[in-house]
């Protein structure tokens, strides 16, 4: 499918603008739609990556876990999760160091041997070629998330040591400030107040976030959306995490709509949204692509599994919906 390019920032199929007409809910994802990640969340993957080969695996030389491979795993559609992402990683590249392989080339290899199961088609993949037993029972991955050594890796240096404090009632190994202060906060009041006049209360979240940590980004902005409504995944059970359409089928249940629009950024969005439609909640799939490192990549992923709307920014969503 090729989408049209309307103007700047806005590609929609024809087939979909009738549709639009009728929405009565809107649900957003919050990583990569209503925040920039990049700063935050990104460079977490990166440097808990660094940590764990360096002070774990004994690896001094590991590349950096780049966009490319972050966007990489994620468009498999397995990896909504950044932890399990670097999880992913590490396994990668403490692979590859056994095998005396580059590490970027068997990277992605191993991207191109996974899938929506996500770490488990890494691990299946790897361990075909060799045994990283010995990483995997340092990790314990995923177990319990206030416990597990990469989850309290990764939330100690993405929230940093009062947040972390608070939300997990435990000290932090790390004293420098959270990652979570360089999100970029892309949502605004404006935004908010046009999408309240055509769809009043039934705006919802359901993203991979813990409540917490979009209250901390968000702010009073939070209070906007239905949180009756919405979902925080991160927590909720991972049998819930995206693409299971269960959180956003009970969103869009809760709120009683008919014809729902979600917002996301990524293959779990996309293929969580199309399973909702299968189960007979029609919801159409609106895919954000300027928070990207590459968006022209990730406008032609939408297109080759066939969305209907692929934006620039949440901010075009006005322009699109006819609010303005």
């Amino acid at each position: 499918m090729t989408l049209t390019k309307q103007s700047n920032g806005i590609h929609i199929d024809d087939s979909a603008t009738e549709d639009l007409c009728k929405i009565d809910a809107i649900v957003f994802d919050c990583d990569g739609v209503l925040i920039d990640i990049t700063k935050s969340y990104d460079l977490a993957i990166i440097r808990t990556t660094q940590y764990i080969l360096k002070n774990f695996a004994n690896i001094e030389d590991a590349i950096d876990v780049d966009f490319k491979i972050i966007d990489g795993f994620k468009s498999t559609g397995g990896f909504n999760d950044e932890v399990d992402l670097t999880y992913a990683a590490v396994l990668s590249l403490v692979a590859a160091n056994k095998l005396k392989k580059d590490q970027l080339t068997f990277v992605f290899d191993t991207i191109r041997n996974s899938d929506s199961s996500g770490i488990v088609s890494v691990e299946k993949y790897v361990e075909t070629l060799t045994d990283v037993s010995e990483i995997k029972k340092i990790l314990s991955f995923p177990g319990p998330h206030d416990q597990n050594l990469l989850y309290q890796i990764f939330d100690q240096l993405f929230y940093g040591p009062e947040l972390y404090e608070k939300l997990f009632n435990k000290p932090s190994k790390f004293f420098e400030p959270g990652l979570i202060e360089q999100d970029d906060v892309i949502l605004n009041n404006s935004l908010i107040e046009k999408l309240q006049k055509k769809f009043d209360s039934n705006i919802a979240m359901v993203t991979g976030r813990g409540k917490e940590s979009v209250r901390y980004s968000l702010k009073e902005m939070l209070k906007k959306f239905d949180l009756k409504n919405s979902v925080f995944l991160e927590d909720e059970s991972r049998e819930l995490a995206k693409p299971n359409p269960e959180p956003l089928l009970n969103s869009i249940k809760g709120m009683k709509s008919t014809l729902n629009l979600y917002v996301g950024d990524s293959m779990e969005d996309f293929i969580m949204a199309k399973r909702v439609t299968e189960l007979g909640h029609k919801t159409i799939f609106c895919g954000i692509m300027g928070t990207s490192k590459n968006p022209l990549e990730k406008l032609e992923l939408f297109e080759q599994h066939e969305a209907v709307l692929v934006l620039d920014s949440i901010h075009l969503l006005p322009k699109v919906l006819n609010l303005e």
